[in-house]
């Protein structure tokens, strides 16, 4: 056993959970695989895009399920998902299959933004992994975060931002 979360995706490609899949073998491989993961965003760029966190063990569970709940909701969208599965942080981004359902999909950004962040909270994740809340999300992180975690944000915010310099005004 490799490990969990890498056995429960590779255990289930009958679910379609894992379609396809390399492990570096050596220093040649594991560099093309990271070159590869690297330009995937600049193949993906109109794409309605989430970067979250889960525990590392509900990882297949949110592939499952957010792609479940999506396909009910948006028949016919596809997962373009990767990121660092080691650590939870996924980059969720959905698409239709041709340019014109992209478009129309991304002008339902809150509702597919409501479905992900749903099965997320459900898992106990964070709607924001590495890249912050940003202003896209700073509605949706207030629905999903409790007075007192707001007022911890703030409060490292201004510890580390005493005099609000860094990007006054956005989110906290």
């Amino acid at each position: 056993m490799v490990c969990g979360w890498l056995d429960a995706l590779v255990a289930r490609p009958e679910r379609g959970t894992l379609l396809d899949g390399a492990i570096g073998q050596s220093d040649a491989t594991g560099t093309a695989l990271w070159l590869s993961r690297e330009t995937i965003p600049e193949a993906h760029v109109t794409n309605v895009k989430h970067d979250l966190s889960v525990p590392v063990s509900s990882i297949p569970r949110m592939i499952e399920e957010g792609m479940a709940e999506l396909g009910t909701a948006f028949p016919g969208c596809v997962g373009l998902i990767f990121g660092h599965i080691g650590d939870g942080n996924l980059h969720y981004n959905i698409a239709m299959p041709d340019e014109a359902g992209t478009q129309a999909l991304m002008n339902q950004r809150k509702a597919v933004n409501d479905i992900v962040y749903e099965v997320v909270g459900r898992l106990g994740g964070s709607i924001s992994a590495e890249h912050g809340v940003g202003q896209q999300k700073r509605d949706a992180i207030k629905l999903r975060k409790s007075a007192v975690e707001m007022d911890l944000m703030q409060r490292v915010k201004d510890a580390l931002d005493p005099q609000g310099i860094m990007n006054p005004g956005k989110v906290l």
